[in-house]
């Protein structure tokens, strides 16, 4: 048993340094993804994407599909870049969650579904809504664990001037009895 402890911490304090560096390939294809996303929707024309919207019932199908569009290409790159991570999750997130719940959740949970292979090459079914919550996942983790090296939220974090401090004032008394009141205050720091 002891040797296998030994062989934990070791795997662990040999990963640990490298940690700091997980964010990173999750904003590159988390962004890149969403961009993809954003210029596909985008090559076929606005238009386009507002008459799939308007046949799935969507209210405003324009300006939703011009919603979309923008969140997905401004979001991508914004994640791409480490910038307000925290801020425009949550218009990816809900673009996400709408994709899952009106076309994907109909397809079951896998994003792939081979059909069968043809001289043509693999035949595959429509996408399950695995992707949508790697996304989301991928998402909840660059807000709760941050952004990483090389994010424009780190420089910000860097400038920002630091948080006051905030202290308490407690008087001082003699085990509780009345009859010593000391004329001063001892100042105690509240942890956060």
């Amino acid at each position: 048993m002891k040797i296998f402890n030994t062989f934990s911490s070791l795997a662990l304090s040999s990963r640990f340094p490298l940690a700091r560096w997980a964010p990173i390939p999750i904003r590159l294809i988390v962004g890149y993804g969403f961009m993809e996303h954003g210029f596909a929707k985008l090559s076929r024309g606005v238009g386009a994407f507002a008459a799939i919207l308007q046949a799935m019932g969507v209210p405003h199908p324009h300006l939703m599909a011009q919603v979309t569009i923008l969140t997905e290409l401004v979001g991508g790159f914004a994640v791409i870049l480490g910038a307000f991570v925290a801020i425009v999750s949550l218009p990816m997130a809900a673009v996400l969650l709408v994709a899952m719940f009106t076309v994907h959740l109909q397809y079951g949970f896998s994003a792939i579904k081979l059909i069968g292979v043809t001289s043509a090459g693999a035949q595959f079914g429509p996408p399950g809504f695995e992707v949508d919550l790697l996304y989301v996942a991928c998402l909840a983790a660059l807000v709760m664990g941050g952004s990483g090296p090389f994010a424009v939220d780190s420089t910000f974090a860097q400038v920002r001037p630091p948080r006051p401090q905030h202290y308490d004032a407690l008087s001082v008394s003699s085990g509780g009895h009345q009859s010593f009141q000391p004329d001063f205050q001892v100042a105690v720091r509240r942890e956060r």
